[in-house]
């Protein structure tokens, strides 16, 4: 069906009675109908994957007309199987300005702008010139990034500064969805639980006693690579760079009797490649596109808040309400606590900073009233501060000092309070 064709079907869709919306109006108080609405919106779509490709698709066959996508990786080969939007020969190119050019040959009346670079370069008043935001993302770090930005700016600008978040996501035949009103219900790191960290292998597993082909995958990148090739970072978008990790860990593999090792699954354990399915993200995808256009017609109610998806048994479907969660570093209290020993070191607390199920960091720097204790980066500032690695917290700071965290996941620094659990002080 051309596009066209589609928009005409939700118009006539409009102008039929919801039943559960029974004063819904075609015109509002400001006399815009809703397909004013959908013409005047503008939709920033994060994420021009599989996820963001169907979600592109649906929201130029529904009616709007005002899209901005931004994604800062290129088209590879293994892409074109489920990211409808490429073709053989746009490999090597920026997704966004692909799927961009896509959609404006196929929907000429469609204003989309593609952005070949980070949602964290983009200024502030490009984002408070949007109505709302589709995440089609498929990382943890980017969506917290932009929820706690969103959350800041409905913080500075009040209602200028307010722009509701429809978070999709997918995992092999499973999705989730989420509508998010910042301030009003629970943010996407409310529900950070239910992440878990990227998965990692003992060290002491991967180096004397590997069990599985992904323990020699790991010791070729993680252990070989930076000891054969030390100035060289391992891309794993470079096929001469798998093939090399594919080539070292088969032959350890060999060694121990391991079977498995092939150039797939050696990539998609050095760039943690998430299953994709091209049927799971049009789901969720539809689900997506359809809270988004609920939420700018206010043609039915929108979700409240969290859609649940699941494939592999069944086609089943969970809503339900996720409740605002009152230690939340975004919406809730903005400041977070942590007990240690006091004889571990510092290097231990930013590993803990990084597992703990509520802080889930990924390069943590650290400050105490304004004396760095250690910093990720620049280089200079990172070799000066390394030697508090290796010191005992309570020569760095008392129990119950408050710590300024600050990491690439989040917009602004965080407040971690550490509580020593061995200190002599009942009142610490």
């Amino acid at each position: 069906m051309a596009p066209d064709a589609c928009a005409a079907g939700f118009e006539r869709f409009l102008r039929l009675k919801a039943p559960h919306v029974p004063d819904f109006e075609l015109v509002n108080e400001e006399g815009e109908t809703p397909e004013g609405l959908l013409a005047k919106a503008k939709v920033l779509v994060i994420g021009a994957g599989g996820l963001g490709c169907e979600i592109l698709k649906n929201l130029a066959m529904s009616g709007f007309r005002n899209i901005d996508v931004i994604d800062m990786d290129t088209i590879d080969v293994s892409n074109l199987n489920r990211q409808f939007l490429f073709r053989s020969k746009d490999v090597g190119r920026p997704k966004a300005e692909v799927a961009a050019e896509f959609i404006r040959q196929r929907s000429p009346g469609i204003n989309i702008t593609a952005h070949y670079k980070r949602i964290q370069d983009m200024p502030e008043e490009f984002y408070l010139g949007l109505t709302l935001i589709v995440c089609g993302l498929d990382s943890v770090e980017a969506r917290r990034w932009i929820n706690a930005y969103v959350h800041g700016l409905a913080e500075s600008h009040g209602f200028d500064g307010f722009k509701p978040i429809v978070d999709g996501g997918t995992e092999g035949l499973k999705g989730n969805m989420r509508v998010i009103l910042p301030r009003h219900n629970a943010c996407f790191e409310c529900g950070l639980s239910m992440y878990p960290p990227k998965t990692t292998y003992p060290i002491c597993t991967i180096a004397n006693t590997p069990r599985l082909p992904e323990h020699c995958i790991e010791w070729a990148s993680v252990l070989e690579w930076p000891r054969t090739f030390p100035d060289t970072k391992l891309d794993g978008d470079n096929v001469d760079h798998i093939n090399w990790v594919v080539e070292q860990a088969a032959t350890r593999a060999e060694s121990f009797s391991i079977a498995g090792v092939t150039f797939s699954l050696a990539q998609g354990v050095v760039k943690n490649i998430i299953p994709a399915i091209a049927s799971t993200n049009a789901i969720i995808a539809a689900a997506c596109v359809n809270e988004a256009f609920k939420l700018v017609t206010s043609c039915n109610p929108y979700l409240d808040n969290s859609l649940l998806y699941t494939g592999d048994s069944g086609v089943y479907f969970l809503t339900y309400p996720l409740d605002q969660a009152e230690d939340c570093l975004v919406c809730g209290q903005k400041e977070g606590a942590l007990a240690a020993s006091s004889e571990s070191t510092l290097e231990q607390l930013i590993d803990a900073l990084k597992e703990h199920g509520v802080f889930q960091l990924k390069a943590p720097s650290l400050t105490l009233a304004g004396t760095n204790l250690y910093f990720q980066n620049p280089k200079a500032l990172e070799e000066q501060t390394r030697p508090n690695l290796s010191k005992r917290l309570r020569d760095l700071f008392d129990s119950g000092s408050t710590l300024t965290v600050t990491d690439p996941t989040l917009p602004t620094g965080l407040r971690v309070t550490v509580n020593f659990t061995d200190a002599t002080d009942p009142g610490a």
